[in-house]
């Protein structure tokens, strides 16, 4: 008796299970992204800490092998004292420094209304008939308007000071998460790195390209914008206190802020201030802010940042601009890097994809 051989059995199962197991990898990815969603601020600045500082971290570990858990944890002992510490110091002299100047507007002692009209009344007479068109030479006007416009701005930042305290749990909870993060992420990194390169479903070209592109902007972000606008921050804020100017810390942190947009930049600050000093007879501090703020201030940038990032790494200002903005309006404080590196990360993306499509394909990838 003949037994005939069993057929091989269709591929359609597999196919099924493949598909399945792929949706249920996707919809476990989305559940774990969901419960990490509270803390995504904090995951976000571990991994930028551990990006930033895993230079330092490797030379640590060169002096000090087979030692991973001690290297990372004096990077760690370094983020506090270089980023942290220095950090809460100024935050709370500028809050202090904020209540300050919101207290005496409150007192009446200072009187943006008074200082507006002293500087409409110094102005040259070709000046008045736009300002007329405008209506900013109506005094009672210029004082609501200055005044509800400054004093709300003042409101505004002591009620999120209040806010600030009232959540300082949930603050040093994040802060907790962050350092905790950076610390592992400091001393497994690169393995870790590798295990989401190798899950990751793309061609070797295109995982390289795109990680190695995410750690340059990364980097590019925070020494390119962060470090210049610390820089122009504290050289503004050290020419206002030299010139007697009040609120010199507050000032300095503003042009700081400031400094972030291509746009605009520090001369927002310093210019109105400027223009008042010129109306109220001080020409000398006048001058000195104008000199300080356009060739110091102003050139820190075309010097610090070619030297800290390179001009290859640069993305152009009004992406920078529009993307900073934007990150902002959707991520809050954090959409300062997160903006940018979408931005980056998009340009790179569409780089390579061009580059597929081009001349050899996807072997030049």
């Amino acid at each position: 008796m003949t037994v005939e051989p069993t057929p091989p059995p269709l591929n359609v199962t597999p196919k099924i299970e493949d598909g399945f197991f792929l949706g249920f990898v996707l919809l476990v990815s989305i559940a774990f992204a969901l419960v990490v969603e509270p803390f995504f601020a904090a995951i976000l600045w571990g991994v930028i800490a551990a990006i930033v500082f895993a230079p330092i971290n490797r030379q640590i570990l060169a002096a000090m092998p087979k030692h991973r858990n001690g290297a990372a944890l004096v990077t760690l002992f370094l983020i506090l004292a270089i980023v942290i510490v220095p950090a809460f110091v100024l935050g709370a002299a500028l809050l202090q420094e904020a209540a300050y100047f919101y207290g005496k507007i409150q007192t009446g002692e200072i009187n943006f209304a008074r200082l507006f009209a002293q500087v409409v009344d110094s102005l040259p007479d070709w000046a008045t008939p736009y300002l007329r068109r405008l209506g900013l030479t109506n005094f009672y006007a210029a004082q609501d308007m200055v005044t509800k416009g400054i004093t709300s701005s003042f409101r505004t930042l002591a009620t999120q000071a209040f806010q600030i305290g009232q959540s300082a749990f949930s603050f040093l909870v994040a802060l907790g998460v962050m350092l905790y993060l950076t610390y592992f992420l400091l001393r497994d990194g690169e393995a870790l790195s590798e295990r989401i390169a190798t899950a990751a479903p793309l061609r070797a070209g295109q995982r390289t390209a795109l990680f190695e592109q995410f750690v340059i902007v990364i980097r590019a972000t925070i020494k390119g914008s962060i470090v210049v606008a610390i820089v122009q921050g504290l050289i503004g804020g050290i020419v206002f206190w030299a010139l007697g100017i009040q609120g010199a810390l507050l000032w300095g942190v503003l042009m700081g802020a400031f400094s972030l947009l291509p746009a605009v930049g520090t001369a927002i600050v310093w210019v109105p201030v400027a223009i008042y000093l010129f109306a109220t007879g001080a020409i000398w501090q006048g001058v000195v802010l104008v000199v300080c703020g356009a060739l110091v201030i102003g050139s820190v940038d075309n010097v610090l940042r070619p030297i800290l990032v390179g001009r290859d790494t640069r993305i152009p200002d009004y992406v920078v601009l529009i993307s900073t903005l934007g990150g902002i309006e959707l991520f809050g404080f954090s959409g300062i890097i997160i903006g940018p590196v979408i931005a980056a990360l998009f340009i790179a993306t569409w780089n390579i994809f061009t580059r597929m499509r081009g001349p050899g394909g996807v072997a030049d990838v």
